[in-house]
């Protein structure tokens, strides 16, 4: 049986997504590619979100109680930090090349520093929407 997903679930995961887009786009921008690529920002951002999606669940960063605390910021930054090398494997893999370990320390540490302030903003917005200024 399908289980059905929260409005605020929904917003989250697809926060994560579109955040791991502008990642990848940056990323190429700063390599002077972006306008060029086309597709091949997909073998970037296919693994980096297959990657999150095999690593974040096991750290509960969906968990409804830990997304809004702030002391648990910290669970999407490490699934990030974690999700990197499989996702620079995937890369590898997906263009048969090796893998840079810069790669790594550079997708690993922009997208958790991302992950987490995309996380935090989540936290104040659904905070103040939630429970108003008070």
């Amino acid at each position: 049986m399908l289980r059905r997903i929260s409005r605020d679930r929904f917003i989250l995961i697809s926060g994560d997504i579109v955040l791991f887009a502008l990642v990848t786009i940056i990323g190429f921008a700063s390599h002077g590619t972006a306008g060029t690529a086309g597709s091949r920002m997909l073998t970037t951002f296919f693994p980096l979100v297959a990657a999150w999606f095999m690593v974040a669940p096991f750290l509960d960063v969906y968990d409804r109680s830990r997304v809004m605390d702030w002391q648990e910021l910290w669970r999407p930054f490490w699934s990030m930090v974690i999700a990197a090398p499989l996702a620079a494997w995937l890369r590898g893999m997906l263009l048969s090349t090796p893998i840079l370990p810069v790669f790594i320390i550079v997708l690993g540490g922009i997208s958790a520093i991302a992950i987490t302030l995309w996380r935090a903003l989540y936290i104040l917005i659904l905070g103040k929407f939630q429970f108003g200024d008070g």
